[in-house]
């Protein structure tokens, strides 16, 4: 229970089905006037809807696994050139592991989160992921990491609900946060300003380089490689005749390469760190849908797996702005294939 609504409202429904109890964890020291989770007031949000179901409510202390898991790969993936998903990391190491892990040592059996996504078991007994109902809302993405057996384990009581109709369960339920604005920053960077959360979480500076276009020629300085990524527009701090965007990086040489649109385009990528969740391998090239970002449109492709530990996505028409350290996630309709993470 992170003190928002959709949390709040996933325990009440679960409340209707089993015994339950609150979880909420603090994940960093958000300080006292924080605006992300973590938060003392989105802990005390997470204990008022506990108290209003009649539930014993906890709070656990993730901070040093959260520090290295979450904060520390976003650090070293932006320091190597690539964009993180901290989301992702966030769900795959803490959320469904330590958390799970932990769970159980209370004797519970079950997770439940208020993701809006669904699962369900196929005839054969393989659980599948799948999108959910209110497609606006639907956090299938982030969570193409699962396993069968976290998918066994876990629960979506939001996946077949629109926002809409989970804040009038949260009104229903006297729950104080039933009207709170949903944050959509990442949480210990609430700001948004990365580079200087990089800098004073590690001490260290990253240091102005040149900014050059698509000839080689400088025609302007950046101020810290780290604080850009692909596609990026705004902030680049340099005037041209022209719109252009950030289309590569060299750490090497600490450049910020800027071209046009048409630039970003490419048909072809590989990931690895894969996870597949409908099958245990893919035989051969299958013809689905796929995404690179989170609250991305979909677009044709088919993708092929290249090694045990590697797929190949090539889209119908090139893909805008395809960004190594973000995800691929792979679909059949609402089904989830599964995903990797975007090297090249």
């Amino acid at each position: 229970m992170s003190g928002g609504v959709d949390s709040s409202v996933a325990a009440a429904l679960m409340k209707e089905r089993c015994e339950c109890i609150g979880i909420t964890l603090k994940l960093f020291d958000a300080g006292k006037d924080a605006r992300g989770c973590c938060g003392l007031a989105d802990v005390k949000d997470a204990q008022q809807a506990a108290h209003a179901l009649g539930i014993p409510h906890y709070t656990l202390n993730f901070t040093e696994a959260f520090g290295r898991e979450v904060i520390g790969r976003f650090i070293e993936t932006y320091e190597s050139g690539a964009t993180p998903n901290p989301c992702i990391d966030c769900n795959r190491y803490i959320k469904f592991n330590r958390l799970l892990f932990r769970a159980r040592e209370l004797d519970f059996d079950i997770l439940a989160t208020g993701h809006y996504a669904r699962t369900e078991k196929d005839p054969s007994g393989r659980w599948l992921l799948k999108k959910a109902l209110d497609e606006k809302k639907d956090q299938s993405y982030v969570l193409y990491c699962l396993t069968q057996e976290q998918l066994w384990s876990t629960r979506f009581p939001l996946g077949e609900l629109t926002k809409n109709e989970v804040r009038k369960i949260a009104g229903k339920c006297g729950f104080v946060n039933a009207e709170k604005k949903e944050s959509q920053d990442i949480c210990f960077v609430p700001d948004g300003d990365y580079g200087t959360f990089m800098e004073n979480y590690t001490g260290k500076h990253y240091p102005e380089g040149d900014i050059i276009g698509a000839d080689g020629n400088v025609i302007g300085r950046h101020r810290g490689i780290v604080r850009y990524t692909l596609g990026q527009r705004r902030g680049l701090g340099v005037a041209v005749n022209r719109p252009v965007y950030v289309t590569a990086k060299n750490m090497a040489d600490n450049t910020v390469t800027l071209g046009d649109e048409k630039d970003l385009y490419v048909k072809t990528l590989t990931a690895t760190g894969i996870n597949l969740i409908a099958c245990d391998n893919l035989e051969k090239p299958l013809r689905c849908t796929a995404r690179t970002r989170y609250l991305q449109r979909e677009k044709p492709a088919i993708a092929e797996q290249t090694g045990p530990d590697e797929i190949r996505v090539t889209f119908d028409e090139g893909h805008r702005a395809i960004t190594p350290g973000q995800a691929v996630v792979l679909y059949d309709g609402d089904i989830v294939i599964g995903g990797g993470t975007i090297r090249i």
